[in-house]
């Protein structure tokens, strides 16, 4: 099963440094990275530059309309108003069926920020304990994923990404 997730770095080369080691690690076939697209966003611009990896394809390949439409919602629509507000609305309701839904989007409007990246990654085949060693110390923050619950809260642990209340809930 493909797994998608959205992390966060506080710095604008994170989520490029993150990238190269998710590259790494499918050359050593620790994981397959079936598609990518990366948010940078210098602290003296306006608005984020965003970027798709192009170079993949293959069945589990979400393709540019996947991304430039998620992007659009997240950091473009709130810049046009409401001349596009009904056809963003159907964009929007279209990708709820993948699990994108007004929540993802508003938080990761808010969170990613002018001075930080993102990365947003769909992967399949990791495994776990070697991809997690190769990312500890990286200061990521998952923003999205689809995994169950269990393994989010594996996924967070890992990354320091959860207090101490709900660490005592996560099994490994």
């Amino acid at each position: 099963m493909a797994t998608l997730t959205a992390w966060k770095f506080p710095s604008e080369t994170g989520a490029d440094e993150a990238l190269a080691t998710l590259e790494r690690l499918q050359k050593e076939e620790l994981i397959t990275l079936l598609d990518a697209a990366v948010v940078t966003w210098p602290a003296d611009r306006k608005r984020p530059r965003t970027r798709q990896l192009h170079s993949l394809v293959g069945g589990g390949a979400l393709g540019g309309s996947f991304w430039g439409m998620l992007f659009g919602l997240i950091f473009f629509v709130p810049l046009l108003g409401l001349v596009i507000g009904a056809a963003a609305g159907a964009a929007a309701g279209s990708m709820s069926d993948v699990g994108i839904d007004d929540d993802f989007i508003k938080d990761v409007r808010e969170k990613v920020t002018p001075g930080s990246s993102a990365l947003f990654a769909m992967t399949a085949n990791a495994v776990t304990d070697k991809v997690a060693d190769a990312f500890r110390g990286s200061h990521a923050e998952l923003l999205h994923t689809n995994l169950s619950g269990d393994q989010e809260a594996q996924l967070r642990e890992v990354f320091g990404d959860v207090d101490e209340s709900e660490r005592a809930g996560a099994t490994l």
